[in-house]
């Protein structure tokens, strides 16, 4: 079995893999990540993994983890089932590197343009050669809204909400349209964009706010709210097989 280590900046993400099925998806904040996997390899006989990491690890965390598990650390020098050209590849995230990744095994042979709603939100697009070419990033729901707190005097810190009517009533309302609506225009903005270039365009959605943001938009959308972990299991499947 695989485990499939997927760490953020406050949470970490794991799933064990047998072959290509999922067995089990684990969510636990960061600093609990060593007894969190000691737990995991306590229950499932690992025999591979991968780390993909935004955040950075204490030396003590690393030194576990190369402990318990020996795993495969993903970086910009990592081969990829996909042929990067991004003007910067050792600053592309690692996390859009095992979306492109997804997007390659999921949709071989396709135009497909991936939506991670995270604390940002990044477009990723992979093209039906087989060739990421880039995207872009933007402010998530909770950035948005922490903006609007933060660099105001006046506005509260709110929690996102659906919107019925795009005309806001009341300050509460308003900032909820704002963000809201200014999301999900942006989102169909520029899925309009790509599908002007690229008419048979797949899009994915996937990240924290998939659920919440899939009921809001208009355009079509697979949502894999796995997305990256899947990526990742395709990434390490990939070196194991050339190595």
């Amino acid at each position: 079995m695989y485990l499939i280590i997927d760490v953020g900046n406050t949470r970490v993400k794991v799933a064990v893999f047998e072959i290509d099925t999922v067995k089990e998806v684990v969510v636990f904040e960061k600093e609990n990540i060593i007894s969190a996997l000691k737990k995991i390899i306590s229950s499932f006989p690992i025999s591979k993994s991968i780390v993909s990491s935004v955040a950075n690890f204490s030396e003590k965390e690393m030194q576990e983890m190369e402990k318990l598990l020996h795993p495969f650390f993903l970086d910009s020098n990592t081969k990829v089932p996909f042929k990067n050209l991004y003007k910067t590849p050792k600053t592309l995230g690692v996390d859009r590197i095992a979306l492109a990744s997804a997007a390659i095994k999921k949709y071989p042979n396709r135009n497909v343009l991936v939506l991670d709603a995270g604390t940002c939100i990044t477009y990723d697009f992979i093209n039906e050669k087989g060739e990421y070419l880039g995207g872009a990033i933007s402010p998530g729901i909770a950035m948005r809204y922490k903006a609007l707190h933060t660099f105001t005097s006046k506005l509260p810190l709110l929690e996102a909400n659906e919107v019925e009517n795009f005309i806001g009533v009341d300050t509460q309302s308003s900032m909820h349209s704002g963000v809201i609506n200014g999301i999900c225009n942006e989102i169909d903005g520029i899925i309009a964009q790509y599908q002007k270039k690229y008419p048979d365009l797949t899009v994915v959605l996937t990240g924290g706010d998939t659920y919440f943001l899939s009921k809001q938009l208009k355009s079509v959308i697979f949502a894999h709210p796995n997305f990256v972990l899947e990526g990742l299991h395709t990434i390490l499947i990939h070196n194991l097989a050339n190595d």
